[in-house]
């Protein structure tokens, strides 16, 4: 056999990588356990045992392994197989923009940026390319004439490349390589904040073409704090202080407003603005209020209502209202505000001056921190406090007050002091944040996921035990159905795995739940790859041939098929990993790299093994006795039943249709934006209840209801809760009232002695949340957006590659509509069974990954019947072409049968022992898989046949038939 010498020092070399690569997984967990076997429960004795550990090494000659660095270097687990934390960050592009233009107010710019903010919202395009069509459009329409390099857009100090000839379409180059550069710092930033929280394996990239960062935190817990630590700016601004007597005018003027048009505020009439404010019992002078934490709200409703704006005399013109970041000692119920003196810019008098920053100690022993600010920062810092002698100036950080003193003289030399009531670990957390260096402009996190470390433990446990129930029924089945070469597939599919994770490891992707579950699929393409190329080998058998030669022809005559299949699922596998995010972009690379290495074991390795033994004259059966005759002389006029199929899936398309039109869908909230709460309970509860519960509980503030639904999720002690209530506020403060609603809504069922903080964190017992997500709604649009291209891109690319394979467009359209009816009768059993079934159907990113996978199977398998109906046509002139497709679909029925029969099993393993996370995902694929092979015969076969008959006439069928020969014109 040519290349046996080079496919079998490929197989060893990439072996002896993989087997480098997988040592440290295997030794770290090993150490782990060792571990955990003496400490128990006990996380203190677990980590002294982990200490005594590291110290041990074990020398295998070619390499040396420790604790430590094995730890580094083992294969890194996704958050729902390990629990932790991931969140998809936001740098604001309005704020790098108004950077760039040095603030400025002009009204052009002003409008244009209003109107790229509501574009954005339902735009994948990015924010700047949205801005320069906006600003264009404004400026077009103001007759303004106004250019990019303008001295009042783009053209200032802060920007020296642009002069006052650089061409509009210059300056859009120049601000977009800015902006990247601006994202690229925050990344950076993003990263060292990220290492001086000592997360372990987190895994931080930027999102290309956008200015989003996405961060994946393994083990970590404490959600709150991670939002907190990535989306604070460090961007130290300081301002001077307006005082009571200088707003209390317009407070009185608020008060008088209410009682005549509190409706259209949104609070009652009878509101007294000013007693609210001084609800507290904070005696702060710099403060313009103190007031009680329940009554912020209010506070803010009226500060920010269009009436409150109008009513505003000229010296709080430009005045930002903003609450001290936490409340003070003396009340720990209230929060106070302060007046902070802006301009037409908002600009602060002092910005992002701090160059060190250090935890200290002030006369009374209290935590400060100490800074030092860089050259410019001291001299504006002087002047500030030359002019603001005898009255207070603001520090803020992330539009919060820590500090506001009175300033009693100037300080010339940069240094000052923040006191803002801080424990030690607040301190740390603040100069962990500046020394990590100041964001370009403010984050928000759009989206975020949480999963409980005994979540993760249970994920871990279902995937490996369907993954081991599948691998069974796979090798129990392929071992009787071909007997010895049945063995040789096993072989080469244990192979596969070896070389699967050893280059996941290597290129350093993380395992994830769909990952595995991509794994098994890629177990059944292997299984289907064997099945295509031991049918053939079968076939030359009865034909006459020797074994020897029966081989060579069943690997050189499957080829043509298994390349197809490969191609067309690696296609798909491409188009997921393009357009899909998170988990889908996982699915995606397990199932490519699973593609690549199955060709490489079942058809190149697995041939050499075989021709090894049987050039030594060795016997290898291809079959069993139950198996051998096996589909055999079974022929089907496929072609002649057609028109009934035609009708049953025209009924089929119809009842689904008319579902999706009536019943719709429910939408998972990566489509719609929203957050989801996986809650567990320590006894039974009634989800109907719950629910009902939790709608009084999460009405917004004008009385309105949120969407809210509470089902059951796995067993009768868990609930899957989706609301959208507050989900435009991407705040790290609206997070924290949702979890503190959701946690009253259900304290009734929840044991007496649980906190809120025990309720957040799942690790500290079984009950709580032990899984939350949320999607803001820019990236809902976006994943919606992304989901549709690739369904598209995935039809339009299966389309050209059938035309330029097989030639003929009749081919390319069967395919086509049969991948168009299998999506249908997919979407139609989600329409219409998502209200009756006891798991999650819902239409999110895992069920585009399903639809893409299933379409990559009936391709699959439409491809080799396409395959066979090319080769009779070069070989079986005489057939009618009905005849010839019969013989082809009948000819193939024990690859199609077994190759769809132990997928079937395979997600039936993964449907039943999988976990819950994963049983939507596997019920559009038993429905897929299903009606992919059905339709690959009746509806693609049926298609393709229907158009190259052109119109003549044709009522003979059978394979003996050849009183019309129609193919010679062909």
């Amino acid at each position: 056999m040519q290349g046996k010498g080079l496919i079998t020092i490929v197989a060893i070399v990439l072996g002896l990588i993989c087997l480098n690569e997988l040592l440290p997984t295997w030794y770290a967990s090993k150490i782990e356990k060792q571990a955990t076997a003496i400490a128990g429960d006990n996380p203190e004795k677990y980590q002294k045992e982990i200490a005594r550990l590291s110290k041990d090494t074990l020398n295998l000659g070619f390499t040396e392994l420790y604790y430590t660095k094995a730890k580094d270097k083992e294969m890194k687990l996704g958050l729902d197989l390990k629990g932790g934390i991931n969140v998809l960050l936001e740098i604001n592009q309005r704020d790098l923009v108004n950077d760039l233009t040095n603030y400025s107010t002009n009204p052009i710019l002003i409008e244009a940026l209003n109107k790229t903010d509501e574009v954005q919202k339902n735009s994948t395009r990015s924010y700047i390319d949205n801005f320069f069509v906006e600003f264009d459009n404004v400026n077009k329409a103001k007759g303004a004439n106004l250019k990019l390099a303008d001295p009042e857009i783009f053209g200032n100090t802060n920007l020296s490349e642009i002069k006052f000839n650089t061409t509009d379409a210059q300056v859009q180059s120049i601000i977009k390589k800015r902006i990247d550069l601006s994202v690229g710092t925050a990344f950076e930033v993003i990263r060292t904040r990220i290492d001086k929280m000592g997360a372990v394996q987190p895994n931080v990239q930027r999102v290309p073409g956008t200015a989003r960062i996405s961060v994946e935190m393994p083990g970590m817990k404490d959600i709150d704090k991670v939002k907190k630590m990535l989306q604070t700016s460090a961007k130290l601004q300081f301002w001077e202080v307006q005082q009571f007597p200088e707003v209390a005018p317009y407070f009185q003027s608020l008060t008088t407003a209410i009682s005549t048009k509190g409706d259209s505020i949104g609070v009652p009439r009878n509101t007294n603005f000013i007693n609210l404010m001084q609800s507290g019992k904070s005696g702060n002078p710099s403060a313009v209020g103190s007031v009680k934490l329940s009554d912020t709200a209010k506070i803010n409703k009226v500060l920010g209502s269009k009436i409150a704006k109008a009513l505003r005399p000229g010296n709080l013109k430009y005045t930002q209202f903003m609450w001290g970041y936490k409340p003070e000692d003396s009340d720990k119920e209230s929060l106070v505000l302060y007046a902070i003196k802006g301009s037409a810019n908002q600009k602060a008098p002092v910005d992002g001056a701090v160059e060190t920053a250090s935890i200290g100690y002030d006369e009374l022993s209290r935590v400060v921190v100490d800074m030092q600010m860089d050259s410019k920062g001291a001299k504006d810092w002087k002047t500030l406090t030359e002019k603001n002698v005898g009255r207070p100036v603001a520090v803020t950080l992330d539009n919060r007050v820590y500090t506001a003193p009175n300033v009693v003289g100037a300080i010339p030399n940069g240094r000052t002091q923040i006191s803002g009531n801080f424990s030690q670990e607040e301190a740390k957390e603040l100069v962990d944040v500046l020394g990590a260096g100041k964001l370009p402009a403010g984050a928000k996190v759009v989206q975020a996921t949480q999963v409980g470390p005994s979540l993760g433990q249970e994920s871990i446990d279902a995937g490996m035990l369907s993954f081991g129930i599948a691998f069974l029924i796979i090798i129990a089945y392929i071992i009787f159905y071909y007997g010895g070469a049945g063995v040789y597939a096993v072989i080469a599919m244990i192979i596969n795995l070896f070389y699967i994770f050893g280059i996941m490891d290597s290129a350093d992707a993380t395992l994830t739940l769909p990952g595995i579950a991509g794994i098994v699929l890629t177990m059944a393409m292997a299984v289907d790859t064997n099945v295509i190329i031991y049918e053939r080998t079968k076939e030359e058998l009865f034909a006459g041939k020797s074994i020897l030669e029966a081989y060579k022809d069943g690997f050189k005559h499957a080829l043509s098929a298994i390349v197809d299949g490969h191609l067309t699922t690696l296609l798909t596998a491409g188009v997921l990993f393009l357009f899909g995010t998170g988990p889908i972009k996982g699915f995606a690379l397990t199932l490519g790299i699973g593609i690549l290495m199955t060709f490489f074991t079942s058809v190149l390795l697995s041939r050499v093994m075989i021709f090894s033994r049987l050039n030594k004259g060795k016997h290898l059966s291809v079959w069993t006795a139950p198996t051998k005759n096996l589909f055999r002389n079974t022929w089907i006029d496929f072609i002649g039943k057609r028109k009934y199929a035609y009708i049953v899936s025209a009924i089929l398309t119809v009842v689904c249709i008319a579902s999706i039109a009536v019943n719709g869908f429910k939408y998972g909230i990566d489509f719609t934006g929203g957050r989801n709460y996986v809650v567990r309970f320590d006894k039974s509860v009634n989800a109907e209840d719950i629910e009902q519960n939790l709608i009084k509980i999460f009405k917004t503030d004008d009385g309105k209801n949120s969407s809210v639904e509470a089902k059951s999720f796995g067993s009768e002690n868990q609930l899957k809760i989706s609301t959208d209530y507050l989900i435009d506020d991407e705040s790290l403060k609206a997070d924290q009232t949702v979890e503190q609603k959701l946690y009253q809504g259900l304290k009734a069922d929840l044991p007496a002695n649980i906190t809120l903080q025990d309720f957040k964190a799942a690790d500290k017992g079984d009950t709580g949340i032990i899984s939350s997500e949320k999607v803001g709604p820019t990236v809902a649009d976006d994943i919606q957006t992304h989901g549709i291209l690739a369904v598209v891109a995935a039809l339009a690319g299966i389309f050209i590659y059938i035309l330029v394979r097989f030639r003929k467009w009749q081919f390319s359209l069967g395919a086509v509509a049969a991948l168009f009816h299998d999506a249908i009768v997919i979407l139609g059993a989600y329409s219409l069974l998502h209200q009756i079934m006891p798991f999650n159907m819902e239409i999110n990113q895992d069920f585009v990954a399903a639809i893409l996978t299933v379409l990559g199977y009936s391709i699959n398998d439409t491809v080799i019947i396409f395959d066979r109906i090319r080769e009779y046509l070069r070989e079986k002139k005489s057939l009618t072409l009905a005849g010839l497709f019969d013989d082809s679909i009948s000819s193939t029925l024990g690859r199609t049968f077994n190759t769809s029969f132990t997928t079937i099993l395979v997600i039936l393993a993964i449907f039943i022992f999988g976990g819950d996370n994963l049983r939507g995902f596997m019920f559009a694929m038993l429905i897929g898989i299903a009606f992919g092979t059905y339709s690959s015969i009746f509806i693609a076969s049926a298609i393709a046949y229907d158009f190259l008959k052109a119109g003549k006439e044709e009522d003979v069928h059978g394979r003996t038939s050849t009183n019309k020969e129609v193919l010679a014109s062909k």
